[in-house]
């Protein structure tokens, strides 16, 4: 079911994700990588981010670093080589990437990897990993606990996981105003614009599903993650949890 969907909505991705944050899944990427506080020379996995927002952020952020440094002599030590990963299980959402990563002039940027993988099963390294992010994916998984003890696996010691997610309002009346977006607006919208009242309709219910703040931060926690922590984003509409491993 989730492959069909995300193979339906590909095409549409940034439209979905327009649809079921009232656009604002642009600022919630942004704080996301400004958390993970991106450097030069490291080795990041990006899971479930097939259409690459996060990673080019990611990447504009590092080159960012990389103008200002360059302009210092002293700096002469960040030449080492950036490797950012993109990971996603569904073909059809990495090639969304590849065809943004060409349209943005990266196409032959070799910072930029894409693999088809299973959160759940990644076929990277032990300790391999300076970073980690799934952003809008994790509720989609099947077993939670497999693709934190991935995440756990495959990053350094020091290195930091972060997860941004569709979560649940904290604030009674944001609670009760999205339930009546979600559920209301939402589905009716994907079939008026894409013609896939189904697919909107469960990415509406996957969010239900997904554990609370708490709940999801203990699961976090139990992986093996330290200093794990969460902070709400427009009163728990969105949430964002880290942890680090140590």
């Amino acid at each position: 079911m989730v492959g069909k969907v995300f193979s339906n909505v590909a095409s549409n991705y940034d439209l979905m994700n327009d649809f079921m944050s009232a656009g604002l899944h642009r600022l919630w990427k942004d704080r996301l990588v400004s958390e993970l506080s991106p450097f030069p020379g490291m080795k990041h996995l990006d899971v479930a981010g097939g259409t690459g927002d996060v990673a080019f952020r990611i990447l504009e952020s590092i080159k960012s670093i990389r103008r200002r440094t360059l302009q210092d002599p002293l700096n002469d030590g960040l030449q080492e080589e950036t490797q950012i990963f993109v990971c996603d299980i569904n073909p059809n959402m990495l090639n969304v990437g590849k065809k943004r990563a060409l349209e943005r002039g990266l196409g032959e940027d070799k910072s930029l990897t894409w693999v088809q993988g299973d959160a759940e099963a990644l076929c990277f390294e032990d300790n391999s990993m300076d970073g980690y992010t799934i952003a809008f994916g994790i509720r989609n998984v099947t077993h939670i606990e497999k693709v934190l003890a991935e995440a756990y696996r495959v990053l350094k010691r020091g290195g930091r996981f972060l997860c941004l997610e569709l979560s649940h309002a904290e604030i009674p009346v944001f609670k009760e105003l999205y339930d009546f977006y979600s559920f209301s607006v939402i589905p009716p919208l994907g079939e008026l614009v894409a013609g896939d009242r189904e697919s909107y309709q469960y990415l509406v219910e996957s969010i239900r599903r997904f554990p609370p703040q708490e709940k999801f931060a203990s699961m976090i926690a139990d992986a093996g993650f330290q200093k794990v922590e969460y902070e709400n984003l427009v009163g728990g509409v969105v949430a964002i949890h880290s942890g680090i491993k140590i």
